[in-house]
């Protein structure tokens, strides 16, 4: 199946989504890193209030390259997908935290399954696309934390038509980088 979702997400646009389905994204959509999941961890510990909402957001692990236009704006030059692994073991409790109904990025991650649960989904982005991915951002509205650096950054971007992304793990705990990874550890048991 095929899905245009409209950012700010709610539950019930991520609990249709089953595993392989195709989906599309135009709204709001925030980059986010290492840098940025610590912070944004930290000064949950801290009981501080973040300076965006990720109630309904969909995180997008990508460090972008960005150029400062003349008139002061910012211009996406590239912005594909980075390797979501890294972010696994500070994913659940993220995800506790706030409402976040999606995660794009590359390559899926481990151990994240029951915490996106009845709560999110994993898109998985083609890695590669980041020239196409600068075209599909249609405005930078927004920039936190360039004290972490440009990639570690937290950009604020809207998307049109932002995808193809594929359902990589859905709410029911479908896992197509689980099932593959389990698929090529029995052919490789077999060729022993």
């Amino acid at each position: 199946m095929e899905y245009h979702l409209k950012t700010p997400l709610k539950k019930e646009d991520i609990e249709k989504l089953n595993a392989g389905d195709i989906v599309y994204l135009s709204g709001e959509i925030l980059t986010a890193r290492d840098e940025a999941h610590a912070r944004i961890l930290e000064m949950g510990e801290k009981k501080e209030e973040l300076p965006f909402s990720l109630e309904g957001a969909v995180i997008y692990h990508c460090g972008p390259l960005m150029q400062k236009t003349e008139n002061g704006s910012w211009k996406v030059v590239s912005a594909g997908p980075t390797t979501s692994g890294r972010m696994s073991k500070m994913t659940p409790p993220l995800l506790k935290a706030h409402q976040i109904r999606a995660i794009i990025g590359k390559g899926g991650m481990k151990d994240v399954v029951d915490a996106l649960k009845n709560r999110s989904v994993y898109l998985a982005y083609t890695g590669g696309c980041a020239a196409l991915a600068a075209e599909l951002i249609k405005e930078v509205k927004a920039v936190h934390w360039l004290d972490l650096g440009m990639p570690e950054a937290v950009w604020v971007l809207r998307v049109e038509e932002f995808g193809p992304l594929i359902v990589g793990i859905d709410t029911k705990g479908k896992d197509i980088f689980a099932e593959v990874r389990e698929k090529a550890q029995k052919q490789l048991e077999k060729q022993r």
